[in-house]
């Protein structure tokens, strides 16, 4: 028998220290084999830590305290917890309550086949009162029936014992039972398919694919309510013994299995069986290598959540070798590329599932602070897969001049009508590239990035049932609640461009959302991808950059859809083309910012300016007159048209009749007013829409070791 273990003192209070299964408390220290643990509380789970290792988040904890920290706990990581617990439990309660209406469904089929069987019953009763008068053939015929019926039966066995087998949730009920019962032989009989059906409980399953300490897994257990099974698997045996102590202290082996192994062949183990309802990667670094895996391991109509730490890689050019290698595309340059990042995973993730027959849908897609975090549902629809080529595209970027750029899709899929009035899709090439070498503003040369997704990143009905959701939460449950409102609802608006959509409310009126989240057109394609910084486009100009409220002032003013994005503080989102962008750029420099000082000859902003033509020609004497030689710029094509570069031009000039005048951009000549209260959302709210950098070098710091 096995020496009882010694109770460990705590010296400075000569107290003996409680063991893990004592009831667990936030900052209780307890001892496991002879170690002390400090507890750790975040949502509504517990984790423990050895004592002594720092678990603060004060911004000026030194580096290496910061790096011990994070082998155990990560403190910056849980907005991205917060963030997965909420999103997980609203796409939850949409798949719990398919489920149940497909259980519905099954057993109202069950009910017609047992009364389809009565009916046979019957006959047979019937056909067995008149045996005695049945001739030889007749005879004959009869049993063969009762042959046939027999043959059924015994299919029907096998088919429900193969079903049994899959383990899926449907289970039909017993013939055998079904018949004895109608046949009059059984008086009172118990079916335990029938109790099965009454106790029916839809079967929800999680996987925890990288878990470390198992703090995941721990709040999906104790904070998604219909969970029914989680796994926290890790390659590290150290890890899993953590991960079995974390769990024994939340009191949670019923639902929560820790698994010693590689993520990658855990997965794929469930090729052609009944997988999980819902796989979390959240590797260090890029989650890759775990996409294809991951796909055969999910069940149909499931979830996907994917997080990428490895910017340096998907939202840079420094790497962009690694890049393709890692997501099948090139990186975007310039201030969108984090948003190019989460193109570049969904396309990974799509590409992979096409593969599969397997279709893919965000329901949201985020850039947060070093990071990209998805959420994609993946379904069974080949349909839906040839959809893919036309959401793909490449992307022509003038990053080392202006910074403009254009889309080209790779196939298309047109709408037509069928001869009964319905409709299809018809897929075709692409037209051919949809851009010059040379950017058609500033005639520097555009590079390809991509190719990557060119979907829409979210799904507004998620995003409102989530919203739903943090409406209903403990604010000291989920500390991140204010930043999580925020984020959402800048996604929301930058999908929406601000629309209020209401079509996903209930057809009562009554405002209330229901769980189901409604499905994207598969076909659906973002015309207007990425953002851009008005600080950035008047760097090329050389002029002050105006106010972002002017500037969305003046675009809805013109009749142009602008918000933000969530990727950047200070970014615009339109449908404005960027000719009707560079338009409005060029009358901020003739209405507001004159410039102070010649562009150089081959600048990008000098080709654009010299772009600028009149609708009347104005008195070269008068842009003279207008500024001294040395303060003001003209361009050789402003020396021929005046007011082409927008510096000296007189903005009304009665003498010279120009009095009105409005300068044009490559056609675009519409009236442009600043007007700051038309860009001002006041409707908006005060959110928390962007995180502050906690401390300095703030980050995923170096991998554990």
């Amino acid at each position: 028998m096995a020496a009882r273990e010694a109770p460990v003192v705590d010296t400075a209070t000569e107290t003996t220290l409680p063991t893990i299964e004592a009831s667990p408390q936030p900052g209780q220290i307890v001892n496991h084999e002879g170690k002390p643990y400090t507890t750790i509380m975040e949502g509504l789970a517990y984790i423990l830590v050895p004592l002594g290792i720092p678990t603060s988040t004060n911004p000026n904890m030194s580096k290496e305290d910061t790096q011990r920290q994070q082998v155990f706990y990560n403190p910056i990581q849980q907005f991205n917890r917060d963030l997965s617990v909420l999103a997980i439990k609203t796409f939850g309660e949409d798949l719990v309550q398919r489920k149940h209406e497909k259980h519905a469904q099954q057993k109202k089929k069950n009910e017609r086949k047992k009364k389809r069987a009565d009916k046979v019953a019957a006959e047979s009763e019937h056909t067995v009162e008149a045996i005695a008068e049945d001739s030889p053939s007749t005879k004959r015929k009869r049993d063969q029936v009762v042959d046939d019926q027999s043959e059924e039966t015994t299919e029907n066995r096998a088919k429900r014992m193969r079903t049994v087998e899959s383990g899926h949730d449907v289970l039909p009920l017993d013939p055998e039972i079904t018949l004895a019962t109608m046949s009059g032989e059984v008086d009172d009989i118990v079916d335990p398919k029938i109790e099965a059906h009454a106790k029916w409980k839809p079967q929800f399953s999680i996987l925890d694919a990288l878990s470390a300490t198992g703090l995941r897994a721990l709040r999906y257990a104790k904070e998604v309510p219909f969970a029914t099974s989680i796994t926290a698997n890790d390659m590290s045996s150290k890890a899993t013994k953590s991960i079995a102590l974390n769990v024994k202290h939340n009191r949670l082996e019923d639902k929560i299995t820790a698994n010693t192994g590689n993520a990658i062949a855990h997965m794929y183990s469930f090729v052609d069986k009944s997988g999980y309802d819902v796989i979390d990667l959240d590797p260090y670094g890029t989650a890759a290598p775990f996409i294809d895996s991951a796909i055969q391991a999910i069940n149909d109509e499931g979830l996907l959540c994917v997080t990428c730490t490895d910017s340096a890689i998907f939202a840079s050019h420094g790497y962009l070798e690694k890049t393709y290698s890692q997501y099948g595309g090139l990186p975007l340059k310039g201030e969108p590329c984090h948003e190019g990042g989460l193109r570049l995973l969904l396309h990974a993730v799509a590409s992979s599932a096409g593969r599969y027959g397997m279709a893919i849908e965000p329901l949201l897609s985020l850039s947060i602070d070093y990071y990209i975090r998805v959420f994609v549902r993946i379904r069974k629809s080949p349909n839906d897969v040839k959809m893919l080529a036309g959401k793909t595209m490449v992307v022509y970027h003038c990053d080392t001049g202006c910074g403009a750029w254009s889309t080209q899709f790779l196939a298309r899929n047109k709408v037509q009508q069928n001869k009964n009035g319905g409709t299809f899709y018809k897929h075709s090439f692409a037209p051919g590239p949809s851009a010059n070498i040379h950017c058609e503003h500033c005639g520097f040369k555009t590079h390809l990035s991509g190719p990557m997704y060119g979907g829409p990143l979210h799904n507004v009905g998620f995003i409102d049932r989530v919203l739903a959701q943090l409406n209903e939460v403990d604010r000291q449950t989920y500390p991140t609640m204010d930043r999580m409102v925020g984020m959402l609802h800048t996604a929301r608006e930058e999908i929406t461009f601000g629309a209020n959509d209401k079509a996903s409310e209930k057809a009562d009126g009554s405002g209330h959302l229901g769980p189901l989240i409604p499905k994207a057109d598969p076909a659906e394609i973002d015309h207007h991808p990425f953002f851009f910084i008005p600080s950035a486009v008047s760097k090329v100009v050389h002029c002050s950059a105006p106010p972002v409220a002017a500037l969305r002032g003046a675009l809805r003013h013109a009749g142009f859809r602008a918000t933000m994005s969530h990727c950047k503080p200070g970014s615009i989102k339109t449908d404005a083309s960027w000719k009707d962008i560079w338009h409005i750029m060029l009358e901020w420099v003739r209405q507001k910012a004159p410039l102070k000082n010649e562009l150089k000859t081959l600048s990008a902003g000098r080709a654009i300016l010299s772009k600028r033509n009149t609708h009347e020609r104005v008195a070269e004497a008068a842009n003279v007159e207008a500024k001294s030689s040395d303060q003001t710029i003209e361009s050789t094509a402003g020396r021929e048209a005046a007011g082409e570069d927008g510096q000296g031009a007189p903005e009304a000039n009665e003498a010279d009749g120009t009095e009105g005048v409005r300068p044009s951009y490559l056609g675009s000549s519409f009236e442009v007013k600043f007007d700051e209260k038309l860009g001002i959302d006041h409707d908006r709210g005060k959110l928390v829409r962007y995180q502050l950098a906690p401390r300095e070098n703030w980050g995923p710091m170096s991998r554990a070791k």
